[in-house]
């Protein structure tokens, strides 16, 4: 249990191994925001946290490789589980890593349970049961009749545009000063909010279209010759942005999160 728990708190970022002690671990800045003293989420009550856990173990391609590589490089949009086996085993050959076939089944098990849920039978333990906070997001579902999964493409409801814009920042963070990103990148490339989150391109033009205000200019959405583009004109701080968020969340709730 100590070892999962660790496995899940790596991979989804909110701890880290510490530069000078390779044993002991250390929360990240994101992790102690969310967990931490006087933090935003300490009891996972908000759904947009689970959102932001899910963009953070699905960029987090050294620890959580299995979601990174299918959120973001499996092409296909139905899969059977076999066939997501065999896509993994070939993903990680041509990465010259030798993984064992026991461990592979096992490791596309567990993204699976994580994502779509177990069986919710009677005879089943409680461990059994309890569903991992990931699966509410409806990202992949599952046709038992035909044994076959699904990517949810399309509109996510649930999802807030401030964990949309923190993704996005993280994003541009990563591509070495670039200030111009088109639509088609911020939908289908490795690493985008559009692939991660799977919005279809109707949900993505409408959370880009709000970056505008949400950012106070920041993100300016511009089209040229027939393209659209979103332009960065300055650095933002993310973090105000999910304060803000958490800020609001906990007013209409009525109660400080404690």
């Amino acid at each position: 249990m100590v070892d999962a728990i660790k496995y899940w708190c790596l991979a989804t970022q909110v701890l880290e191994e510490h530069p000078d002690q390779r044993f002991d671990l250390q929360p990240t800045s994101i992790g102690r925001q969310l967990f931490g003293h006087e933090a935003w989420d300490p009891y996972l009550e908000d759904k947009g946290t689970i959102w932001l856990l899910h963009w953070l173990l699905a960029t987090n391609k050294a620890v959580a490789t299995t979601a990174y590589l299918l959120f973001n490089e499996f092409a296909g949009q139905e899969f059977g589980r076999t066939e997501l086996e065999e896509w993994v085993a070939r993903k990680a050959a041509s990465l010259g890593a030798d993984v064992a076939s026991t461990t592979l089944r096992r490791d596309v098990g567990v993204f699976l349970r994580s994502y779509v849920g177990g069986p919710d039978r009677y005879d089943s333990s409680l461990e059994d049961i309890m569903d991992c906070p990931l699966a509410e997001l409806g990202l992949i579902y599952e046709e038992p009749a035909k044994h076959m999964y699904t990517f949810a493409r399309g509109p996510k409801d649930s999802l807030p545009d401030e964990v949309f814009a923190y993704a996005l920042w993280g994003y541009a963070e990563h591509r070495d000063g670039q200030r111009t990103f088109t639509f088609d990148e911020l939908a289908y490339q490795t690493g985008s909010p559009g692939r991660i989150f799977k919005l279809d391109e109707a949900a993505l033009a409408e959370r880009l279209e709000n970056l505008a205000d949400l950012t106070d200019g920041a993100w300016q959405p511009t089209e040229t010759a027939g393209y659209r583009q979103m332009l960065l004109t300055r650095d933002i701080d993310p973090g105000q942005l999910l304060e803000r968020y958490y800020t609001a969340s906990v007013q209409d709730d009525g109660h400080a999160r404690r």
